[in-house]
């Protein structure tokens, strides 16, 4: 069986983000299966459905809350993951977004609740048991989450702290080759 890399979008993107059609390009040499699941807004649902997706041979890749995703999913079946600008609390930050909310990326407008404040709580993890399993992409000059709060987080875990960027990652590609490596994506 293939080994299965599965790439998790932060909240309000797509499968067609920008570092998950670029890591997918990269795929395209190996003989992996690559996965870029469409997620819903609902965050246990966004959890079902990356988990029928799982099997043995599964690594993660998860950008944001695609990273806050990709962290509970790895301590909870011990699978490697690669995190880019992770979310550590999003329940914190999208605490300021509750009411209607649109995704351009999935052409979907939906209502932000407490209930989706409440699910993000149900899956934070509040010291990880597994940090060999994670490595920490991290840019200072992410403008939309505090860097030391995955800084400090992910203390435990391998780590790529870039002073700058942003938090679309910037130079993504150059730390691509360090995720297959992460990963062993062969």
């Amino acid at each position: 069986m293939a080994q299965r890399v599965i790439y998790i979008h932060g909240f309000n993107s797509s499968e067609k983000s920008f570092k998950a059609v670029r890591f997918g390009e990269y795929m395209a040499h190996y003989d992996v299966d690559y996965c870029v699941p469409r997620l819903s807004h609902e965050p246990l649902h966004a959890i079902i459905q990356i988990e029928q997706l799982l099997t043995p041979n599964t690594v993660l890749l998860g950008s944001s809350l695609g990273g806050f995703y990709a962290t509970y999913l790895s301590q909870k079946y011990q699978l490697p993951a690669a995190l880019i600008n992770p979310a550590v609390k999003p329940y914190l930050l999208l605490s300021s977004l509750l009411g209607p909310n649109y995704n351009p990326y999935q052409d979907s407008h939906y209502e932000l609740s407490n209930s989706h404040i409440n699910a993000l709580k149900s899956l934070s993890i509040p010291s990880l048991e597994r940090p060999s399993l994670l490595y920490l992409l991290q840019q200072t000059g992410d403008e939309v989450l505090d860097y030391q709060q995955a800084v400090k987080y992910y203390s435990q875990c391998k780590q790529q702290i870039e002073f700058g960027g942003d938090h679309s990652f910037i130079g993504f590609e150059d730390s691509i080759a360090s995720i297959v490596d992460f990963l062993k994506i062969t």
